[in-house]
Parts: structure tokens; sequence; C-alpha cells
């Protein structure tokens, strides 16, 4: 009897591969260990065991493993459990879900490279022999690929070694590393509040006549505070009174001022000062409730509560009640740039317990937040994280939110899997029978037709928090403005008013354009002509502040042309405006304020987010411009006014989903508009004032919306009536990808029908010098999911097999969002 183990290999195979081990190391291995096997000629993997069984390979002869290198599973039964779903459900390998899940530091493979940690000192007699011979070729070269490493040690099980040098500390495997960046606390200072009473003060100021530079810095404060109405610096404070910094850190040691610092702005409340969570007010309580016992019944919640309804104070009770029961929670959001505001309130609740999860962060600390998880400890009790998070392995999960469900971002298109985090969060849940709680002033259809069927349970919460009035909707026709001549560049007469009057009462403006760079399109006045991607078929975008032409599909980037390529002529004419134009229309509009932007080219590193949000918190920032980034559920206290500078490239998108998307974004734009006592304003500019969707999201009409849209999608079948598998073919071959398509698309049609779109090229038929071309497979109610699935993948591999078509790259992606 020999024993053998089945494993994962992080390569997208379609099976599991089988591997001999002794009688020793069956006794000992579980499911999740990681080992390190050959596979091929002379490639090393580290792979995952699946199970441990007694049943030899027919087909080939099973290899032995190298090593074990784990003591306790890194993975658990769960997560396999749920990995297989997740790979049976969006038809890809085991393969491809491991490689996601696993930070990158756990996949050691004969292609890893190695370096030196620069950060850490290590002492030579910490390190065992074969350690130290690694570490000292380091020092002679930068880095190392781990077959090298099999020539220096002359074995060929290194992993083991680099594990142990990981742990260490001593070597990192290599990762894009990011800009460490810690956000700048800026230093506020206030009168203690000691001296409110005009007694108390006549006595301070008399007790400063002995001093007087500290009772100048005093009177400044005054003086200051009294003119702009807005918090003192102590930078402001000490260049004003002309006082050094250590006079104004006297006058804090003795008590006099206080000093503060605006970042715990948000959680501060009126009232008393304890950590405890807030108050709900009576709608928070009832809907609380209300989730409460849907619970009882569902295992699928969804909370629709209108944006600034304090959604967010709803889900730390129920976080709180998990805890209480020792129960993990995750929380997921959809995008990183939420996280930093997130972390800070969850923090002033639950301490220590929270952990945080992104793509953003550096392998080890995600290595960190993986074996918190793993071990249930008490700094990980809340995982808060971006869609990858749903991939932890989680011991005890009592509850899983996923705020903001709406998002797009939720759902990942490359590489494979091409999981929907939502989707996937729910089957978590269901694995650990725990509860899922939705949550969304924008529902997707989706989750409401759930909701509207009995499967999910439904709370509404319709009032926002302090009874503020949800914002007033202006709709600003632009083509009669134009006609009229009431444009300033991109800005409707109504706008400019509108901004100004903001600005005038100390408030905030975000505007929101869905473009970035300067302006989409440059075409040449004489000929027509204008400059396109060598790569892709799309017209490069102009980026003004580094005077160059990118493309957003492959990043492909030249300087700016003085003359037409084409022609020769001089006369180049930008059309459209993206981010950067609007910035620079703004800054000429209103020199005397600041103005900033937030999009792609802005926000590369770690903490480019925390730059720009903490900046607008606490006021330096008093425009701020941005892309869909801005509509994220950020909870701005001081904006009052939201211009939304052109609504119709969204709406006229070719997409089934743009109009749903459409009203989303834009309600959660507008939801970002006077979140504190005052009203707040949006103003929409466009050229079609009377289209329903703008109509529905200027009367917040979300049911009508969903109702109208819901009525469309019977009628031409798309979800979530119908389900949709989207495969998309790609080669570099234009006739390839033609013939290769319309094979595929009759075979399917054979056993589908009329079922099957296409195929059809996409609006941007060639990216990155590949062809793509699209097939939709519809898939009605009554029909089983498994058997499509499975009839899909049969014809996906007899076109595999086809000689010709070997080559053509097929991608299948299921309920593509």
């Amino acid at each position: 009897m020999g024993h053998f183990i089945n494993v994962i290999l992080p390569i997208p195979l379609e099976k599991s591969f089988t591997y001999a081990i002794t009688k020793a190391e069956a006794d000992f291995l579980k499911p999740g260990i990681r080992v390190s096997v050959p596979f091929g000629k002379t490639k090393i993997y580290t792979a995952l065991v699946l199970d441990i069984h007694d049943k030899a390979p027919s087909a080939y002869e099973a290899k032995e493993i190298h090593q074990i290198l784990d003591e306790t599973p890194l993975v658990t039964t769960e997560q396999l459990k749920h990995w297989q779903w997740i790979s049976k459900y969006y038809m890809c390998t085991l393969g491809d879900v491991m490689r996601a899940a696993l930070p990158s530091a756990f996949i050691l493979e004969s292609e890893t490279v190695i370096s030196k940690n620069e950060d850490i000192v290590i002492n030579d007699e910490d390190l065992k022999d074969d350690e130290f011979v690694i570490y000292e070729a380091l020092h002679h070269q930068s880095s190392l690929k781990i077959q090298d490493l099999m020539s220096i040690l002359d074995k060929k099980n290194v992993l083991p070694v680099i594990k142990r040098l990981l742990e260490k500390n001593a070597i990192s495997v290599q990762e894009e590393i990011y800009e460490k960046y810690k956000p700048k606390l800026v230093r506020y200072v206030k009168l203690s509040s000691k001296f409110s009473s005009e007694k108390a003060l006549q006595n301070l100021m008399e007790e400063l006549s002995r001093a007087p530079k500290q009772r100048d810095v005093v009177m400044t404060l005054f003086s200051v505070s009294a003119q702009t109405k807005k918090p003192v610096k102590v930078t402001d404070l000490s260049s004003e009174s002309g006082a050094s910094s250590s006079i104004i850190k006297a006058l804090i040691d003795k008590g006099i001022l206080e000093e503060y610092h605006i970042q715990i702005d948000r959680v501060q409340y009126d009232g008393d000062d304890n950590e405890d969570s807030k108050q709900l007010n009576d709608y928070q309580e009832i809907a609380l409730n209300e989730v409460l016992e849907s619970f009882e019944n569902q295992n699928i919640t969804l909370l629709h509560g209108v944006t600034s309804s304090g959604k967010t104070e709803i889900y730390v009770k129920l976080i709180e009640a998990q805890i209480n029961a020792n129960k993990q929670v995750l929380y997921l959001l959809p995008e990183i740039a939420l996280t930093t505001q997130l972390v800070e309130r969850l923090q002033n609740y639950f301490g220590e317990k929270v952990a945080v999860f992104h793509s953003k962060y550096s392998s080890h600390e995600r290595v960190e937040v993986w074996n918190n998880v793993l071990q249930n400890a008490p700094t990980a009790q809340v995982i808060l994280g971006a869609r990858s998070s749903v991939l932890l392995p989680f011991q005890n999960l009592g509850l899983i939110i996923v705020d903001e469900e709406h998002e797009s971002s939720y759902k990942q298109f490359d590489p494979a899997p091409r999981y929907h985090a939502r989707d996937t969060a729910i089957v978590l849940a269901s694995i650990f029978k725990s509860k899922t709680l939705l949550g969304s002033a924008t529902p997707s259809l989706e989750s409401y037709y759930n909701a509207k069927q009995g499967k999910y349970g439904l709370v509404e919460l319709q009032h926002r928090y302090n009874n503020v009035m949800m914002p007033d909707v202006e709709l600003v026709d632009i083509k009669d403005k134009h006609k009229r001549k009431r444009m300033q560049g991109h800005f409707s007469d109504r706008l400019i008013e509108e901004m100004t009057e903001t600005l005038k009462t100390n408030h905030q403006i975000i505007l929101f354009q869905n473009r970035r760079g300067f302006s989409p399109i440059v075409e040449c006045q004489t000929c027509g002509h204008s400059p396109q991607c060598p790569n892709c078929d799309v017209s490069l975008t102009f980026h003004q502040y580094k005077n160059q032409l990118r493309c957003h599909y492959c990043g492909y980037h030249t300087v700016m042309p003085k003359t037409c390529d084409a022609c020769g002529s001089v006369e180049l004419d930008s059309k459209g405006f993206g981010t950067e134009q609007v910035e620079q229309e703004v800054k000429a509009l209103f020199p005397d304020y600041n103005v900033a932007r937030m999009d792609l080219d802005t926000t590369r590193g770690k903490y480019g987010y925390e730059k720009i949000i903490t900046a607008l918190e606490q006021g330096e920032i008093d425009i701020l411009v941005g892309t869909q980034m801005l509509t994220k559920g950020l909870d701005f206290r001081n904006v009052k006014l939201v211009g939304i500078m052109n609504a119709d490239n969204m709406l006229n998108f070719p997409d089934f989903r743009a109009h749903e998307r459409s009203y989303q974004l834009m309600a959660q734009v507008s939801g970002r508009a006077g979140r504190t006592k005052e009203r707040g304003k949006v103003l929409i500019q466009t050229y079609n004032p009377y289209h329903n969707i703008l109509q529905q999201v200027s009367t917040n009409a979300y049911v009508e919306m969903f109702e109208e849209q819901l009525n469309e999608r019977h009628i031409y079948k798309y979800p979530p009536i119908f389900r949709m598998i989207k495969i998309t073919l790609k080669h570099k071959d234009y006739n390839r990808v033609n013939v290769g398509a319309d094979w595929y698309a009759r075979s399917l049609r054979t056993v589908f029908d009329a079922n099957v779109l296409g195929p059809e090229f996409p609006p941007v038929a060639r990216i990155r010098n590949q062809y793509l071309k699209h097939i939709l497979v519809k898939i009605p109610q009554k029909q089983s999911l498994a058997k499509t699935k499975e009839a899909i993948i049969k014809i996906n591999n007899s076109f595999s097999s086809v000689k010709d078509f070997r080559a053509i790259r097929v991608i299948l992606n299921v309920d593509n969002y």
C-alpha cells in the first residue's frame, strides 16, 4: 500500500496532481499544509495538500515530494471548501484560486526572486550554515532566483531554507516597493475650556502681563480665530504672532492652550466623550431591530439606507454583538480609498481588534494579517478589507458586512478567478453558517430583486442622520447655456454662482468628472487626424502636467507633438475634457482658493488617498475635482456643493447596465453634499435634462428607477432575470480571432440556440496588440447553471484541441457584472 497526496499547484491545471509520500509523512500531513514538489522537468513549486489517500495515479508515475514546509495547516478546511466553490462557479482552476488567495511570500517557486532585507541587521551567529551561505551570497548580488540558490547550495530543496530566512526577516521576496509615507498630522490649538468665563479670562491676561510674548500669542489666537472662523494651526499662530514654537509649547504645558488634531474630528459627537459606540437615533434603532429580526429566518439581508443615514453605526452595533460572542467579522469595502476613513472610525470603537487587508499592502504586511486571522488572534477580530479579504483563513466567522454592495469594483476581471466578492462572501458566510448584511444607498438591481423575491431580507432606512434633508438636486441644461453664451469653459453660470456662494460661507465643493487627463482627444484642425495608440484601438488622452499623450488601456505614452503627424499642421486642438482641465479652469475662476485633484494619477502610492482625504478633512482644500473615486461612501462633513460636470458620457455608454450605473454614480456623488445641519446642493450639467435617469436622480426615486430598469431587463433578457456568461477570445491575429470566435459561437448555438449573442467586437476592439471578441451566453431562470457550465467547458475543451485555435486565449467570465 502506497501513500499519496493530491495537491493544488499554483498554476492553472484542470486536475489536482498526485505525489507519493512515506507512511510517516502521511501521518503528519493534513489538508492545507504546504509541500515543495518537483513539477515538469526542472520546476519546483510550493503546492498545497488537498487530501491524503492510498490510490496511485493510473496515468503517470507519482513523483515524491521534496519537503514539508509547514507544521500546521496554512489554509483551513473551510477555505478549501470555499475555493472549490469559487473554482466550480467561476469556471477557473483551483490553482488560480490558490494564487489569488495566498500572499506571494507563501508561494515560492523556481521563478521567485529574493533579495536581502536592507532595513534589518542580522547577526551571522543567528543563521544556520545553509542560511548563512545564501545571506552571504546576497551581499555580493542584489537578488537571486531560486534556481541560483540550488546551484549555490547544491541541493534540490532550497524552499525550507528560504522559508526560514523569510521568518527571520533577513530576506524579502520580490514585490513592488510602495512608498512609505505616513500622512502628516497638522497640529491645531485652541484656548483651554477653563478660560471660557470672562472673569477667568481677565485673570489669565493679568497673569500673562509679566510674559508679554505669551500674552501676544493668546491675543493673536483670538484675532485669527475671529477673522477666519476656522481652526487655528500651530504654524499659522507662530507666524502671525512672531512667537517661536517653544513659547507656544510653554503655553500648552501650562494648560492655557490645548493642542488637538482634526484627524479625529469625524467620530467626535456632541455630548459625552466616552469611547462606547454612538447612541443610535430612532430610525437607526428600528432598522437595527429589523435587521436582527430578518436574520432570524434569512441568512442574507439587504440594508437600503439613503446616503448619510448612518449605516456605519448600525454595522458597529452588529459587530459589537459578534465580538462579544467571540466571533470574527469580515467588513468588505469596494475601494482602498474608503479603508483609511473607516479604519479610524472602527478603531475608535474596537481599538486593536481591527485588521486591514488590501492589495496596496506589502507582502510582509499581508503575511502578518493572514497569520493573525488564521490564529484567530485578538488583533484580527474585525477584518476590514477590499475584495481579496474574502479569501483569508477565517476560524469562526460570525458575520460578513458588504458595504456599498452595488459597486462594480467587487468584481475581479483579471486574472482568474474572476469572482464577485459580494457573491463569494455570501457563500463564505453560509460555509460558517453565519449571516451576511449587504448595505447600500443604491442597491444593485440583482440584490434588490432578490430582496423583492424574498430571497434576501430587506430593511429600509429612509432618513438621513440628524434629520438633515436630502440634497437639493438641480439639472442645468448646458445645451441651452451654450446657445445663450452663458458658459465659461465647462462651467455654466449657475455652477459658478453656486460655487461662489459656497466658498463665501467657508464650505467645500466637490466636482465630479469621470475622465482623467486633460482631454480625451487631440485633433488636427487642418486634416482631422487624431493620434492613436499603436497597441490599442483608442485615441490617446492628453495629460497636461506631464505634457504627454497616454493610453488609458495599456499605459503607452509619448510626448505631446508640436505638429500634426499626418499633415504637419501646427493647429492641434483638444476635444472633450478630463479632471486635469476641470482643475485648471477652477484655478482660473477661483484663484484665491485651494484646488486639488483626486484620480488614478494623483493616488498612485500606498498613502496617495490619505494625503488628499486628510487635506480635505482638515480644510486645506476648498475645491476637490475627481473621478468616481469620490463616489465611494466617503464622509466629508464640510462639503456643501457637489457639481457633476457632464452627466451624458455616463448615460451613453454601450452597456446594458449603463443607466443603472449612472443612477448609482450620481446618487452617490450627490450623497457627499450637505451631511451636517445645512442642506446640500447638487448641480448636474447635462445636454439632456429630460432624461429619465436624471429626473430619477433629482427626485431620489430609487424604486422607480428599479422598476423601469427591471422591466427593460425582462424585455431584453438580461440579469437579474437571465444569468450571463461572457466568453472573450484574445489573439494578436485579427483573422484568427474572427474564425475562432465564429467556430465557438456556432458550437454554442447548437446547444443554447437563440440564447447566444455574438461574436461581437467590443467598443475598444484591440488592447495591447490583442484583438478581442465577445460572445454572450444567456441562461434562463429554469435552466440548470451547472449543466450549462458543463456544456461550455466541453465546447471549450474541443476548441482548445483544434490546432489552429490553440494559441487563442479564451476567458470565461461568469456573471460579468
